[in-house]
């Protein structure tokens, strides 16, 4: 074992992460009991989905803003395939999923084959995307889902989450992707130089075009499992969780300019803003000092990581 390898960036985090867990034990007996710390992973699971996408898509050098409207487009969409279009939930699901996907899709041929950078992109199809939720919406909610729709955010599977069996496959899933595939090192590659990614030969467009998909995906499938959790739906359903997964994926030490990033750094991240969101709320901290620590840690990670990475030991 080297310095190189005890101070990775996961490395400092996960003692963080064990430093707030034991600090915030002592704040409130309630907090370190296996019932809200499991509560805490089904109320994490959406934006987790979301961050594990988010990952690789910052990994190119991308971003994806429009997240947040994804998910309330599909969640609006859930609704009006199922009550107003008369199909079989489950035909409507896959309809709402199909549609988020395109929207991500969407947002990925236009930064490729119109050359619009991300940010600007994303932020158009974020105003896009949240305008046709609350158009088709038509500021009405929808309820009265079966019951057997709310095992999805609501049951549980050997006693745990139904939502964080798959929060722990999709991280999985990215984890091996990113790490171990040829796939996974073009990300890097591109994220670190895009001229020379395509001087190698890789289909740099294609990629991205798969991300942004897959990035659609992953806010769709939040949307469901938001839908099932909440017990109905509204258009303003995910607004400000791109915030949120950014804020994941960054603390986790992906870098915002593309090229490096682990799903286990997102993962981690995550876990940390959720417990000290939790763990503060408990304690009877207020909202604003929950966001101004949470600031505050991403700032301290982010400085200790460059640190470590100037002075040789990443």
């Amino acid at each position: 074992m080297t310095v190189r390898s005890i101070f990775r960036h996961e490395t400092f985090l996960a003692l963080l992460l064990v430093v707030a867990l034991v600090v915030l034990s002592f704040q409130s007996d309630r907090f370190f009991t296996t019932a809200n710390l499991l509560n805490q992973g089904r109320l994490m699971t959406e934006t987790g989905l979301i961050a594990i996408a988010m990952t690789l898509v910052i990994a190119t050098g991308g971003i994806d803003l429009s997240v947040g409207s994804i998910l309330g487009l599909t969640a609006i969409l859930v609704g009006v395939f199922w009550k107003s279009l008369g199909l079989p939930l489950p035909a409507a699901i896959l309809a709402a999923l199909a549609s988020g996907t395109l929207a991500g899709f969407g947002n990925g041929i236009i930064v490729t084959r119109f050359g619009v950078p991300p940010l600007i992109a994303t932020l158009a199809t974020l105003a896009l995307y949240r305008g046709l939720a609350e158009g088709i919406s038509e500021a009405r909610s929808v309820r009265g889902y079966p019951d057997w729709f709310y095992g999805l955010g609501q049951g549980e599977v050997l006693d745990v989450p139904t939502q964080l069996w798959l929060l722990l496959a999709a991280a999985a899933t990215g984890a091996v992707i990113l790490g171990y595939t040829r796939w996974g090192r073009a990300i890097y590659a591109i994220g670190a130089n895009e001229v020379a990614a395509r001087f190698s030969g890789l289909s740099v467009e294609k990629t991205k075009i798969a991300l942004y998909t897959a990035s659609g995906f992953a806010s769709a499938l939040a949307a469901v499992i938001f839908v099932s959790r909440v017990s109905t739906t509204r258009s303003d359903m995910g607004t400000g969780i791109e915030l949120d997964a950014i804020t994941a994926v960054v603390l986790g030490g992906t870098s915002i300019f593309g090229g490096r990033g682990t799903v286990l750094g997102t993962v981690l991240g995550l876990c940390l803003i959720q417990a000290l969101k939790n763990g503060l709320s408990l304690a009877g901290v207020k909202g604003d000092g929950t966001t101004m620590l949470i600031g505050v840690v991403l700032i301290l990670a982010i400085l200790a990581s460059n640190l470590f990475e100037r002075g040789g030991t990443r």
